[in-house]
């Protein structure tokens, strides 16, 4: 067993590396991860159309690109965005959690930056729960809030991408807790007293870039404002 008091706060991250998880813990999320893999593709598949594909490459190319920019946040640590539900805002949760899911596999072989072996747990963790909890969450709150309205869209993108970053650390907790990595409250305070910090980042780059969209090409977003009342304050 790995000896938690020698973790420095910053090892407790979300890219879990080969050895934290126990193998039923892997086991539970790789398969719960590729089912819900599979139904994306089939839901891909059934009605994206091809138009699709061209935006799907530049979202997984700009998340890839800013999960390597390194915010500092207080205490000597730092974060990065995870983009699971900026991905979710533009492309919806199936294709969304595709682009998630490359971007992840590439980092683990490539970049060796969280283990193979923790892989569907990665995934779920800061793909999954972005892509799918966090796309709902803001498409809730923007429907009551004004669907085809900036509050709307401004208050559902900031909310939920900074919920999906505290739930995934929350996740992430459990399940090296599970797998007798650390006690559950160490876990969950040192993944949860930071992450809070690192999701407003998350809510901040999230809340940009969708806002830039927004002004710029409406109907690239996934459930765009309505062409009769586009796209109001």
């Amino acid at each position: 067993m790995i000896n938690f008091l020698a973790l420095p706060l910053p090892t407790l991250a979300l890219h879990i590396p080969d050895g934290f998880l126990s193998l039923p813990v892997s086991l539970v999320t790789g398969a719960f991860s590729l089912v819900l893999l599979i139904i994306s593709l089939k839901q891909v598949e059934k009605d994206y159309q091809d138009r699709v594909v061209p935006l799907m490459g530049v979202c997984a190319a700009f998340v890839f690109a800013a999960q390597m920019i390194n915010f500092p946040i207080p205490g000597g640590t730092s974060g990065h965005l995870l983009g699971g539900t900026l991905v979710g805002i533009l492309l919806g949760p199936w294709a969304g959690s595709l682009v998630m899911t490359v971007v992840f596999i590439v980092q683990a072989l490539l970049f060796q930056d969280g283990g193979l072996t923790a892989l569907g747990a990665n995934i779920f963790n800061m793909g999954l729960i972005g892509t799918f909890g966090g796309y709902y969450l803001y498409k809730v709150i923007r429907l009551l809030f004004g669907f085809s309205r900036w509050r709307g869209m401004a208050m559902g993108t900031a909310i939920a991408a900074w919920t999906s970053v505290v739930v995934a650390a929350l996740f992430c907790s459990v399940q090296l807790a599970f797998s007798g990595t650390v006690p559950l409250q160490f876990a969950l305070f040192a993944m949860l007293s930071w992450h809070f910090v690192i999701g407003i980042g998350e809510a901040l780059i999230t809340l940009t870039v969708v806002s830039y969209i927004w002004r710029t090409r409406p109907d690239l977003i996934f459930d765009s404002p309505r062409p009769s009342l586009s796209p109001k304050l």
